[in-house]
């Protein structure tokens, strides 16, 4: 089977939660055999096709035809800004569009209400509901015409690791909870915080002694340079589908303290501690007891591991690649 999948950005330059979970579910894909292309829609500094863990990556630079690799696809893939046009191609062709949706913004579902999308994958049963009601409204006709949930694939083993000495927020943007870190940073000048700078949005970057401050890394970096450095992760996120920087920590035990956003509630379950994001007391109150009280650390670190095996991805990765491969002709 020959994919072709239509999106704007790609690991190693662009790392994100979406980008993460679209290159996991390909590498499935590869591992079984099939040919699996990722043709990219913006510009960057790449201007040469390159492979990563098998899944063959074409820059926009490279000046090649998109519309023509559609045309020759089996199926076409797509997420997030590309869906109308990939979607437009694949419907002018012919061919099967299965649809990635990461969020439950309305245009997400909207760009899926085209009648010609046959697959599309939720990251989590919160979005499935979601996109149920929203389709609810819309006939028959012109919704996806399948569904399925994938939730973002985390490969523990690739993360596992022991754990440091910092405080870590990886993306520092408002939404992330930027501002919060900054403040926590400056009231807790005796911790060490860790800051990773994020794929997007405009990071909020505190200049402080107690701050350790990470370029943007790529999803294989993040072992090594984040988790194995990282005490306490912090995701007081004011939105997030699923949260899978949270998924990740959870595979070396790693206390992940979060705003309670439906999907960190589904995603991290008994594991996760939460604290409303605008209660910088009760943050600070969590952290130090985490890093003050052996006890509560174990405590909590051994529901994070737990929660971790119950997310292993290869049952909703056979189901994704079953899906796909019925889609081709």
């Amino acid at each position: 089977m020959r994919l072709v999948a239509r999106l704007h950005g790609y690991p190693p330059r662009h790392n994100a939660g979406a980008e993460w979970m679209v290159h996991s579910m390909l590498r499935a894909l590869v591992e079984r055999g099939h040919d699996v292309a990722v043709w990219l829609s913006r510009y960057t500094d790449d201007r040469e096709a390159y492979d990563l863990d098998g899944v063959r990556i074409v820059p926009l630079q490279t000046r090649l035809d998109a519309a023509t690799a559609i045309r020759q696809a089996d199926v076409v893939v797509s997420h997030l800004e590309n869906v109308p046009s990939a979607g437009a191609l694949a419907r002018g062709y012919g061919k099967p569009l299965a649809v990635v949706c990461h969020n439950t913004h309305l245009p997400s579902f909207r760009q899926m209400a085209s009648g010609s999308t046959a697959l599309a994958v939720y990251n989590s049963q919160w979005m499935a509901r979601e996109a149920e009601l929203f389709f609810a409204e819309y006939p028959k006709g012109i919704r996806p015409k399948s569904s399925l949930i994938v939730r973002p694939p985390v490969f523990a083993e690739e993360y596992r690791t022991k754990p440091g000495d910092k405080v870590t927020l990886i993306n520092c943007n408002l939404e992330k909870g930027g501002q919060l870190f900054e403040k926590l940073a400056r009231r807790m000048p005796d911790v060490q915080f860790l800051a990773v700078r994020g794929a997007y949005g405009e990071q909020i970057l505190p200049d402080l002694p107690n701050v350790e401050i990470l370029g943007h890394l790529s999803g294989h970096e993040m072992r090594e340079k984040v988790y194995s450095r990282t005490k306490v992760l912090l995701m007081p996120s004011s939105y997030e589908s699923w949260g899978r920087a949270g998924v990740e920590a959870l595979a070396s035990g790693l206390p992940v303290v979060a705003h309670p956003t439906p999907g960190l509630c589904e995603s991290l379950g008994e594991a996760g501690v939460f604290v409303d994001l605008h209660d910088a007391d009760g943050y600070e109150s969590v952290i130090r007891k985490l890093l003050s009280d052996p006890a509560e650390y174990r405590l909590v670190s051994k529901r994070a591991k737990a929660r971790s095996a119950e997310l292993d991805p290869t049952a909703d990765l056979a189901t994704w690649c079953d899906a796909v491969e019925a889609l081709a002709p």
